[in-house]
């Protein structure tokens, strides 16, 4: 019976206004009325039988008239209840081009958008569980070992358990930088200071982590950029992690900073295997990966280093994006700087 109803014509779809809708349901039935006494009268009836026959047909051709008016509104009430229960799958059935089919139209938009965010959070509580599953159970297994007799307690057991207890302390570090982000919850400090220094001890720590690449740095002398110097610490840091895991063992990265058309223009390059152009906007989400790394050059990489690079980068107002390269990856960031003399 209910998909009987549903499946009624709407007359009144085509018009694009409720208010002409009422209008014409107003006038049907004055008309069905009028019609009514008129007949009644000339056969002979009288009103007690005219008029709840004129009353009657009137709410028949109101049920009629006014279905495709209301039957959005119901379907809306439904999926808003199933939405409630975690079922994101139905929609509101929308041929009406009046406020009604607007508002329709919109919801099933929010509808969509809500599933989407539900899939998002499901994905992203399924990768965090993984992440932080493999850096324990390694550290879980070293220490059994070691507890058991099986492994002795030497250095080399004993640093592999502290990389994997600084991995883990990674990807809390970037779960909270990405949460803060997230929630509009960080601000910027702005300051001027200069870009080669920065670079020269950002490029230093890398050094420390990644001893196989042979990193450059390449500035204009004496550049001054205006942004946050922790922030932006944090994009260099990303970006330099990012390209020394996927360069091979002797490979070049080299970072470059130059300005265009008042920005400053970072470029991150490197000798790997670049990342195909399907996945140069995928790479900036979170957990994601370039299909394109060889296996064994993940390096205990999150796949959160390149997406807290991109919030970073929006804060600042500006661009990170991989740029076209004959050979490895190649990304660029662009930081919109002030005019000259301007505070």
């Amino acid at each position: 019976m209910h998909r009987l109803w549903t499946a009624l014509p709407r007359p009144l779809d085509p018009m694009r206004s409720i208010k002409i809708k009422l209008g014409v349901l107003a006038v049907c039935n004055a008309c069905v009325g009028g019609l009514m006494m008129v007949w009644g009268y000339g056969l002979g009836l009288r009103g007690r039988i005219t008029l709840p026959t004129a009353l009657l047909i009137s709410i028949v051709i109101t049920q009629i008239l006014a279905h495709g008016m209301t039957a959005p509104l119901r379907e809306m009430t439904a999926v808003a209840r199933a939405m409630a229960r975690g079922d994101y799958r139905r929609r509101v059935r929308v041929t009406s081009r009046d406020e009604v089919g607007e508002l329709g139209r919109a919801f099933n938009r929010m509808a969509d958008d809500l599933a989407e965010v539900d899939r998002q959070r499901r994905e992203f509580v399924a990768n965090v569980s993984h992440e932080l599953r493999t850096p324990i159970a390694a550290l879980r297994a070293i220490l059994e070992n070691v507890a058991d007799g099986v492994t002795p307690a030497e250095p080399e057991v004993l640093e592999g358990a502290l990389a994997q207890t600084e991995r883990l302390g990674r990807l809390v570090t970037q779960l909270l930088d990405l949460s803060r982000v997230e929630a509009g919850a960080v601000s910027l400090d702005l300051l001027d200071f200069e870009i080669g220094p920065f670079l020269e001890s950002a490029v230093t720590e890398a050094r420390g982590g990644h001893p196989g690449p042979v990193f450059t740095v390449r500035t204009e002398p004496g550049l001054v950029v205006r942004a946050d110097r922790d922030r932006l610490h944090q994009v260099v840091a990303n970006l330099l992690d990012n390209a020394a895991r996927h360069s091979p063992p002797g490979g070049a990265v080299t970072i470059t900073a130059t300005t265009r058309a008042q920005a400053l223009c970072l470029e991150v390059r490197d000798e790997g295997p670049g990342i195909p152009v399907a996945e140069r906007t995928r790479v900036f989400e979170r957990f994601s990966r370039s299909s394109a790394s060889p296996a064994g050059t993940s390096g205990g990489g999150t796949g959160l280093g390149l997406a807290i690079a991109r919030w970073v980068v929006d804060l600042h107002g500006g661009e990170i994006a991989v740029a076209d390269s004959p050979g490895g990856c190649l990304i660029r960031v662009l930081l919109p700087q002030p005019p000259e003399g301007s505070s």
